[in-house]
């Protein structure tokens, strides 16, 4: 299941630098929910998590990422990360429901932007 996630994290990352349509889209399942946090409506289905995506995504390569799995188990797995861009930082926690064939079905992020000193 490692392998699993390393390579579905691996998408995640080549979709979060391309904002491509088919890379993002190759990570959900049809009717995938996407929580950009836990209480947050979540995006249904693939069509609306591209579109949001797009909306609301980064500039490629302008962030550091850094993550580990913290639990993985056949269908779930929950990870600890860390963004670091230019002028801010988050503490990422993200847990990934997947499908058998490794996209996912649920993916929930929590996250925590670090004080500046």
């Amino acid at each position: 299941m490692n392998d699993v996630i390393t390579h579905w994290i691996d998408g995640y990352r080549r979709a979060w630098d391309s904002n491509a349509p088919d890379d993002i889209r190759a990570l959900f399942t049809e009717d995938a929910e996407y929580r950009t946090r836990p209480h947050a409506k979540p995006w249904h289905g693939r069509d609306e998590i591209v579109a949001k995506w797009i909306e609301v995504g980064d500039e490629p390569n302008d962030y550091t990422f850094e993550w580990q799995p913290v639990v993985v188990t056949d269908d779930t797995a929950v990870v600890q990360a860390k963004t670091d861009y230019v002028d801010n930082t988050y503490h990422n926690l993200w847990v990934i429901r997947l499908a058998p064939d490794g996209r996912a079905t649920s993916f929930t992020e929590w996250w925590m932007e670090e004080p500046r000193s």
